[in-house]
């Protein structure tokens, strides 16, 4: 094997292993991430694991990735570490789908259909129609199905290479040699160990194997450990992807270990123990890709039927190596800490996966800023501390919200994602700050209770009854942009911006009312500073619905312009849709009449400012009426009879 031979092999491995890269990054692609989440959500039946578990790894063709993902669910509490065994001992099963992929290297025959099965006829094919289906096709799908099969060719011409710079080997007497050695289990066994930990891909050694089988100067006795090896290397990538991890992080890695090394030591000592008493003949034979294909596939189902019956010993096992319990972080938000868990970086790597993730997050942060405007709004009738405190709560709960899934969606590449992922990536970046502001808005709006209560102040009969009405309109809003937003339905968005119109016009009303209100002596002055507050603290939270509502609709289109939106679209003076559902929802939302009317002459209406004056900062402001002028003219000295004074 001449220098150039050397530069051809290596050649062949970096297209084997990026052809598989590009292969895998398609499959995941094309799936959406339904991949994954069926691994999150069908996996309560130990049978329906293992099935899910070899089906997932077969697509993405790795068993490392898919136990890493398992990790992932395991660390972020959205799978119990029971319903992880099965799907890792399902993903050595799925694994085997490559072996029988690259078998088709040893297809011979001299007819066109036998010629057209060998990869140095179809590969090539396969890679061309890859690249025409990226370069040249726009819809998303099809880069996906390209991406498949480029990378799918691209592997398989990677393996001829490889099966052809190694073939003089086959005539190399110090190979054979070399090779004599691992026919021995436990330097066979240790070498596989070795090579895939290196690579961190059993499938990628087992391709390398493949090629050097291909050679024809490999047997079966010298094969076989090598492949055992294999499986227990694979396992080096989900130890390490553990790492500061909660315990049953590290167990579920663990599991995959203790099931692969379990697994080999059992079958090897009954096998060879049967070799010892009545040698097999063929372990003397050239191994062939068929032959390891079969070998592979044999030995992780038989390993998975020997092992799932006994998972509960396998569990046991595993809390005796990895003992106790995690430290909580904050025992006072546990239900924060779990939904915040599921922002695992295992899952970046899968865009698809990280977003839906996200989606799950940012619904609970919805839920929460929603439950702080309902309580902080019945605060205004009926104040407690408890109450009070909890708004408090939920609004730090969603500050934190905010910065993790921001960081998070912020640490997604974009380059990996398809269109409509980017769509969600931009959809939940926007959102995620208006949750925010509304929640500030709650805040606002229980100290603005918490001061009416502290001064012992109380709505009139006239000014709850209108303020009952603006809240049940902030709340519809609210409850329809939440809930468009958890469901992404476009269509209940579509009903936002006429709510929001609705709230708007009740601002308006209210704050002449308040005016008038002040001026009859209806309220107070404290009443009114907080009428004040109130208004522009509920307006507010409606304008963020309203973007909400907005960016729903705009993110099919690519580029966000809310504002076009919003100022043209809609209300086009010939959008009478749009004019008839904004109708509904003032007619729906109607302040009663006025406890005082209005003057005929704008000019007899006294003002805050012409009735009050403001004495007094920070919490000891207050509106205090001014002493009455008097109609008598003021004197002055010369008006006054003082007699002069000489000296």
């Amino acid at each position: 094997m001449t220098i150039f031979d050397w530069f051809a092999f290596l050649g062949g491995i970096a297209m084997f292993l990026y052809g598989m890269h590009v292969m895998g990054e398609g499959l995941s692609n094309a799936s959406g991430g339904k991949m994954e989440s069926l691994l999150e959500r069908f996996t309560s039946h130990p049978i329906k694991a293992v099935l899910l578990g070899a089906g997932v790894t077969a697509v993405i063709q790795s068993s490392s990735a898919t136990t890493v993902m398992v990790v992932g669910f395991v660390n972020s509490g959205i799978m119990q570490l029971s319903q992880a065994v099965g799907v890792i001992m399902g993903a050595n099963v799925g694994t085997t789908a490559t072996s029988w992929i690259l078998s088709l290297t040893s297809v011979g025959g001299e007819n066109f259909f036998m010629r057209l099965l060998q990869p140095a006829s179809f590969a090539p094919l396969f890679a061309f129609a890859g690249v025409i289906f990226v370069t040249f096709i726009k819809k998303e799908r099809s880069k996906d199905l390209g991406q498949i099969l480029f990378g799918f060719g691209l592997l398989m011409i990677g393996m001829e290479f490889m099966s052809d710079a190694v073939h003089p080997l086959a005539e190399s007497p110090e190979f054979a040699g070399f090779l004599t050695m691992f026919s021995n289990p436990i330097l066979g066994i240790l070498a596989g160990l070795a090579f895939t930990a290196a690579v961190q891909s059993s499938s990628a050694s087992l391709g390398i194997l493949q090629a050097l089988i291909a050679a024809g100067s490999i047997s079966f006795g010298s094969v076989l450990p090598i492949i055992m090896g294999q499986n227990i290397g694979t396992c080096v990538t989900a130890l390490i992807s553990s790492a500061g991890t909660t315990k049953n992080a590290k167990r579920t890695a663990f599991i995959h270990l203790f099931f692969n090394v379990i697994g080999t030591v059992i079958f090897a000592v009954v096998f060879y123990t049967i070799n010892a008493i009545r040698p097999f003949e063929f372990l003397n034979a050239p191994a062939t890709t068929v032959g390891i294909a079969i070998f592979h596939t044999f030995f992780n189902i038989l390993t998975t039927l020997i092992l799932l019956p006994n998972r509960k010993l396998l569990l046991k096992l595993v809390y005796a190596v990895v003992r106790g319990e995690d430290e909580k972080e904050d025992e006072t938000d546990e239900e924060q800490r779990q939904h915040l868990a599921r922002l695992d970086e295992r899952f970046l790597r899968n865009p698809g996966l990280a977003l839906e993730q996200a989606s799950y997050v940012v619904a609970q942060m919805a839920v929460d800023a929603k439950e702080s405007i309902r309580l902080a709004t019945e605060l205004l009738w009926n104040y407690t501390k408890e109450n009070a405190d909890l708004v408090d709560k939920l609004e730090k709960r969603v500050d934190v919200y905010e910065d993790r899934i921001g960081s998070y969606l912020l640490r997604i590449n974009s380059k990996d994602m398809t269109v409509k992922e980017v769509d969600t990536h931009g959809l939940l970046l926007k959102c995620i700050g208006d949750l925010e502001r509304m929640s500030d808005h709650a805040q606002n709006i229980m100290e603005a209770a918490r001061e009416k209560h502290e001064k012992g102040e109380t709505f009139s009969a006239a000014v709850s009854a209108e303020l009952r009405v603006f809240v049940d309109a902030v709340q519809d809003i609210v409850d329809v942009a939440t809930g468009a937003l958890s469901t992404r339905d476009t269509a209940l968005a579509h009903t936002i911006e006429p709510l929001e119109e609705a709230v708007d016009s009740i601002s308006d009303q209210m704050k002449e009312r308040r005016v008038l209100y002040l001026a009859s002596g209806e309220c107070t002055p404290v009443i009114g500073f907080i009428l004040s507050d109130l208004n522009v603290d509920l307006e507010r939270i409606g304008d963020h619905c309203s973007n909400i509502g907005a960016t729903l609709i705009e993110v099919g289109r690519n580029d966000f312009d809310m504002h076009e939106y919003l100022d043209h679209e809609l209300k086009e003076d010939n959008n009478e849709e749009f004019k008839r559902m904004v109708a509904e929802a003032k007619a729906k939302y109607t302040l009663p009449e006025a406890a005082v009317r209005k003057p005929k002459r704008s000019s007899q209406v006294p003002t805050r400012a012409d009735t009050y004056e403001y004495e007094g900062n920070g919490d000891d402001r207050a509106y205090v009426k001014p002493e009455k002028k008097s109609d008598e003219p003021k004197l002055t000295d010369d008006d006054l009879d003082i007699p002069e004074i000489h000296d």
